[in-house]
């Protein structure tokens, strides 16, 4: 029997075998393949049971369509099957904003579309509850996380409920999972009452009848939102501005004859909490399964480091705090330099590191200089309408790191890939400390490989304020800067804007504004993208409603995908 803790978690009934074990603990069905990488969900979450001494199988990709043989081959666990779609929504990953279907799937060998049904949680949990009704299932993971209450499904145009109900899971652990995930593993071995389970933070169930619980929030009920949009845009306002509030209260949203409960999240992960997440014996690979075969998106994140958690920019079509949470969970330098130190074990490595970053790569660190006033604050974004004034945007601590990573032994160079906000060191006068200027500069002339990506999103104010983005202004002003700073160095990097079209208040007008506008004039020009709303996401509320939930004002929406076409392609021609 192998007892080291760097072996390949087994996918098969030889592997299970082959570690001589009787018996397997938690059995994962994941709509992804198997990469052991911290960048993957199902890794994270094996590893850290494995560390507590569990013993975890993997089933990735089962064949949902056959004889169900690969829901079988494993039979039942000691304790539960954990369940997720991947590291996309299932309907993102099959969809494109137009509804057609996707032609491949990065997180599948060889990039092959169709190895995973839409609606993946529900399909893969409907199937182990028939073949296993009195083994729990619970399920995790961006899908279930987005779609833990009444949601809008773009996909069918409707109203979905809480992802519980649809596909009779037990238990929901949303958002980063290895703190709930191991206090509800040990509750379930040692068979503590249901009474004691449902007070475990971050998780969410269904319960029948009324709830008497006194001091949560009780949300219109999906029947109601289902009559009443005006109730669905309420009940979003009030769940997102607990989502970013230090200490939210339980959630209840009542269903049918009974209620989904969703418990408030475990508080921030400390430093040491999160250097713990990543200490774990990774072996940052495929699975041997996939032996000469390439998955995508492994190889776009392989060689890349994460250093925190979170982000607190409040975008209102992204999902991140949704999932990770508003307040910035940073790594330790140490922690960092070690897994910069042992990527040069990873097959391949030439000294490359393809991106240290985060949701935002630049937010490391970051957080209110008086934790008190965090502590009761109810903004969405700590960046708009305007930066909080407790907010320490310095990136010194940031600069240092880099220097540190650099002096690596064997690290040639590393980029900057994942996404940067630079209204964190810019307004519209110019810099906003002595940090700025000096990241700004390291980020153009030592990280960007090629072209540096920003977001505007868009042009035109009016649209601005529905995305929660900052003025254009501030990327006019960006693009004077970075055009200095190459200008003086003799460099060609070059800088690449994102955008997005057809977003709620977007009209054809401002999308004819924003391929006309000046400042734009000379850049590379090929990245815009068709607004999709996702679920739990202010955007889509907006998109199926036409309510913007904070003012609960009509808004613009434009639903003929046709015309959502027009608007993208409207970008490309020469007005």
């Amino acid at each position: 029997m192998c007892n080291s803790l760097d072996y390949m978690f087994p996918t098969s009934r030889k592997e299970v075998e082959a570690l001589g074990w009787d018996y397997i603990d938690v059995i994962f069905f994941s709509g992804d393949a198997f990469v052991d990488h911290p960048s993957f969900g199902t890794a994270c979450i094996a590893r850290w049971l494995q560390k507590f001494g569990y013993r975890v199988a993997i089933v990735p990709q089962p064949n949902w369509l056959d004889d169900l043989r690969d829901f079988k081959k494993f039979g039942a666990p000691r304790l539960y099957f954990a369940v997720n779609s991947g590291a996309m929504d299932s309907m993102v990953n099959h969809y494109t904003a137009s509804k057609r279907m996707r032609h491949d799937d990065a997180y599948t060998p060889d990039g092959k579309a169709g190895r995973r049904p839409d609606y993946a949680v529900s399909v893969y949990t409907k199937i182990l509850k028939r073949l296993y009704p009195d083994i729990p299932v619970v399920i995790g993971g961006i899908e279930a996380s987005l779609r833990r209450v009444t949601h809008y499904d773009y996909w069918k145009d409707e109203l979905m409920p809480s992802i519980l109900v649809s596909s009779g899971a037990d238990y929901l652990c949303y958002g980063m999972g290895e703190r709930p995930m191991i206090e509800l593993t040990r509750a379930i071995e040692s068979e503590r009452s249901f009474h004691d389970i449902r007070k475990i933070p971050q998780i969410a169930f269904m319960m029948s009848g009324e709830c008497k619980l006194k001091d949560a929030l009780f949300l219109h009920s999906y029947e109601e939102c289902l009559k009443d949009k005006t109730a669905f845009a309420e009940n979003f306002h009030q769940i997102e501005t607990h989502a970013n509030m230090m200490h939210p209260a339980v959630i209840i949203e009542p269903v049918g004859d009974g209620y989904v409960r969703i418990n408030p999240p475990y508080p921030p992960a400390t430093e040491a909490e999160m250097d713990s997440f990543w200490d774990l014996p990774f072996t940052r690979l495929p699975h041997p399964r996939y032996a000469g075969k390439r998955i995508p998106a492994y190889d776009m994140i392989k060689y890349s480091v994460n250093i925190h958690r979170g982000c607190f920019g409040g975008c209102n079509f992204c999902t991140i705090a949704a999932h990770q949470g508003k307040f910035i969970q940073s790594r330790s330098e140490g922690s960092i330099l070690k897994e910069v130190r042992n990527m040069a074990n990873i097959p391949g490595f030439s000294g490359n590191i393809s991106d240290v970053g985060a949701p935002t790569a630049n937010m490391y660190g970051m957080g209110g200089k008086d934790r008190s006033l965090c502590e009761v604050c109810r903004r969405k974004s700590c960046l708009f309408p305007s930066p909080c004034k407790n907010l320490d945007r310095s990136h010194l601590r940031l600069l240092d790191l880099y220097h540190k990573i650099s002096a690596v032994k064997g690290i040639r160079h590393f980029y900057i890939g994942s996404g940067i906000r630079y209204d964190l060191f810019l307004d519209e006068k110019g810099f906003v400390d002595e940090s700025s200027y000096p990241y700004l500069k390291e980020l153009v002339l030592n990280h960007t490989s090629g072209r540096l990506k920003v977001a505007p999103e868009h042009t035109e104010s009016a649209v601005l304020k529905y995305m929660a983005k900052p003025s254009f202004k501030l990327f006019e002003r960006l693009r004077y800067e970075f055009d200095k700073i190459n200008r003086k160095a003799g460099t060609h990097v070059g800088l690449v804007p994102y955008f997005i079209s057809g977003h709620p208040g977007c009209t054809m007008e401002d999308m004819k504004k924003l391929s006309a506008n000046p400042a734009l004039k000379g850049l590379y020009m090929d990245q815009v993208q068709d607004f999709t709303p996702t679920p739990m996401t202010t955007s889509s509320i907006m998109f199926y409603t036409g309510i913007d939930p904070r003012t609960m004002k009509p808004v613009f929406v434009e639903h003929d995908i046709e015309r959502k076409r027009l608007q993208k392609s409207f970008f490309f021609k020469k007005h």
